[in-house]
């Protein structure tokens, strides 16, 4: 294809973002376990003459600290052969915080022969879909991205701070919805949604989040990998906004103390796939099975799964009632309290919320997790527990503690394992070990404050 046939193949908002200026660099990228970009960045006219190009697969096998996970007795996953890597053009966007003219292309991950490689997380969401879809259906979600500002931090042994906003004074928490707390890191918000606008993004809402610093974008719903593709793009536009103005942008699950975590709410529903019209509701409006066994399947089966949607172990100091944070998987309608919430809403768009998974997930990751529950217990005819009226809070912990106690789960459940791979959960689970390994390694400064003189 000649430059121009690629070119024309690009999204009409990519198109227009270029505006008869010259391409000089692509970024050929990946989402890797973490939910990061990797990848390479080549020029254009490499590009247009190669369209396709190479990594490793051992990007997959590394820990959030960049080792490799010890994979003994998995020599057919360890061996060290590379991923043909082919754009994936509908993608194609805007890098606009690049000095060049930058655009970012997505790509899928398959062996030299064209299998896709079980492990790289796109493609374990697109597995997920494609049982849906041959049951007849086509799932829905819309993600709400909740993260934080904070001042600069150069010295990991130093306590997270919040910004200094346009007033000159550092943010304070429990502002949940305040325009002004909005207003005083105007600029960054400015360089999001021009950044957003510049990739074709939507962004339906921002808002104060209950953090000192801690914002919330929402975006409008639609198909599980397009929305997964905007995330994994959101986030770094978030981080490129913040540095642009001086500030990080953090989607630890809790970066600070005595601050609430940061979330990722997933808004879920079912299509038919034929049709379009929901199969969580009738056509008198009334919830149907396939809606009480999608909620009974989140139930039975987002404990194994949440090492997916709180993938590390800072990601358990969430689930806190102190911070409004769920801490069971009960469901209620307009019920904040509970796991899995059922916002108010015309039947055609009754949805579930699944309130458990954090933002440090892998986007990709996440969605198939909380979609393969669901269809476990929509296939299942599964029945979820009553309906809970009250406080939610005051009911038992039901979610893991921790993210060993949160492998175990996954390892234990081959409903789960089936639906997500067993080659995609046997490095994961290598992956998680080893970073829970090395974080008891360390010797934190509560240990040293309170242990080193009095024990």
């Amino acid at each position: 294809m000649s430059s121009c046939d690629i070119f024309a193949s690009l999204p009409q908002t990519c198109r227009d973002w270029v505006d008869n200026r010259k391409i000089e660099e692509v970024e050929c990228i990946i989402a890797d376990m973490v939910g990061i970009s990797r990848g390479k960045a080549m020029p254009w006219r490499k590009f247009v003459e190669s369209r396709r190009s190479f990594l490793p697969i051992s990007i997959f096998y590394q820990t959030i600290t960049g080792d490799y996970a010890d994979l003994e007795g998995l020599s057919d996953q360890w061996t060290e052969r590379d991923m043909l890597l082919t754009p994936d053009m509908s993608t194609a966007t805007a890098a606009p915080w690049s000095n060049d003219v930058t655009i970012q292309v997505i790509h899928d991950m398959n062996t030299y022969e064209g299998d896709p490689i079980p492990v790289a997380p796109r493609n374990v969401l697109r597995r997920v879909m494609s049982l849906y879809a041959q049951a007849g259906w086509k799932p829905v979600v819309a993600p709400e991205l909740e993260f934080y500002l904070t001042k600069i931090n150069t010295d990991p042994d130093e306590v997270i701070e919040p910004p200094v906003g346009r007033t000159g004074r550092r943010g304070i928490g429990r502002q949940a919805y305040s325009m002004s707390a909005v207003d005083e890191y105007g600029p960054v918000i400015e360089t999001i949604y021009d950044y957003a606008e510049a990739q074709g993004f939507e962004i339906e809402t921002i808002i104060q989040e209950g953090g000192a610093g801690q914002l919330e974008i929402n975006v409008g719903h639609g198909d599980p990998l397009t929305l997964a593709d905007q995330v994994f793009f959101f986030k770094r536009s978030i981080r490129e906004a913040a540095l642009h103005n001086g500030c990080f942008a953090t989607f630890m699950a809790k970066p600070m103390q005595d601050e609430p975590g940061s979330a990722m709410h997933i808004h879920q529903s079912v299509l038919d796939a034929r049709t379009g019209r929901t199969v969580f509701a009738d056509e008198a409006g009334k919830p149907t099975p396939h809606f009480f066994g999608f909620l009974a399947g989140q139930q039975d089966n987002l404990p194994s799964l949440i090492s997916l949607l709180a993938p590390y172990v800072n990601s358990y100091r969430r689930y806190t009632t102190e911070d409004a944070a769920p801490i069971n998987l009960e469901w209620g309608c307009d019920n904040r309290s509970t796991g899995l919430r059922v916002p108010l809403s015309t039947p055609s768009a009754l949805r579930v919320e699944n309130r458990i998974a954090g933002m440090d997930c892998n986007c990709y990751l996440a969605f198939a997790a909380s979609l393969a529950a669901g269809y476990i217990g929509m296939k299942a005819g599964a029945t979820p527990r009553p309906e809970i009226k009250g406080e939610a809070y005051a009911l038992p912990r039901a979610l893991p503690r921790s993210l060993h106690e949160a492998l175990d789960l996954l390892k234990n459940n081959p409903a789960v394992v089936d639906v997500l791979g067993d080659e995609f959960c046997t490095v994961y689970l290598a992956i998680k070990r080893q970073e829970v390994e090395e974080f008891l390694q360390v010797i934190s400064p509560w240990e040293r404050e309170h242990l080193l003189l009095n024990v």
